[in-house]
């Protein structure tokens, strides 16, 4: 087994470990909204649960050379956002919003992604998605880097679930309804596979 030490390894390589290495990794889509009223948003992999009690969410949103992303900016600005899963039936759409565009212009506007109202906060999410949660900030926090922070860590609580008829049934989700897609390394993506259970220790 080769062993290897992060320290001596680029920043770049040191990606390509971690997104080869840690898969597969849900996708989050998350709308924003900017102090103009622009409706953005992103798809992020560094994405996951963080408590049931109450419902948190995190996104890990990097850098580049230190200047913060709109998504992060735009959720500390408004303490709002949304998040969605990326599925088979949207994770086209949803790539040609990974673009690199100026804060006044919309990638939502970009994809033809639908705007829908939230319940509970002004951030609108997409029609498109089975599963869309509206959060509000719960905490932030700067971490890595050496001169300035390599990333801004976002935890946020989900205030709102909204869940597509088709596929909830008695409290759950039918995970091959919703056919939420996976990022592995480079530009290859995953569907769901073979599933399998196995019995859980009491």
């Amino acid at each position: 087994m080769r062993s290897i030490d992060p320290e001596t390894m680029a920043e770049r390589e040191n990606y390509k470990f971690l997104t080869g290495s840690i898969i597969p990794r849900p996708v989050a889509f998350v709308t924003t909204l900017t102090q103009d009223g622009v409706l953005n948003g992103a798809p992020f992999s560094y994405f996951n649960i963080v408590s049931s009690n109450p419902p948190m969410i995190s996104l890990s949103i990097q850098r580049s050379k230190g200047k913060m992303k709109d998504s992060a900016r735009n959720i500390l600005g408004s303490n709002e956002f949304v998040v969605h899963i990326v599925d088979e039936q949207n994770v086209d759409k949803i790539n040609i919003t990974a673009a690199s565009l100026p804060p006044e212009q919309s990638e939502v506007e970009l994809a033809n992604l639908t705007p829908v109202e939230s319940t509970k906060i002004a951030v609108p999410g997409i029609k498109e998605s089975k599963v869309r949660m509206e959060c509000v900030l719960e905490q932030a926090l700067e971490l890595g880097g050496t001169d300035e922070p390599g990333c801004d860590l976002i935890i946020g609580k989900v205030v709102q679930f909204h869940i597509e008829e088709a596929i909830y049934e008695k409290g759950r989700i039918d995970p091959r309804g919703l056919a939420a897609i996976s990022r592995l390394a480079g530009q290859s993506y995953a569907k769901i596979g073979e599933m399998f259970e196995i019995e859980r220790p009491k």
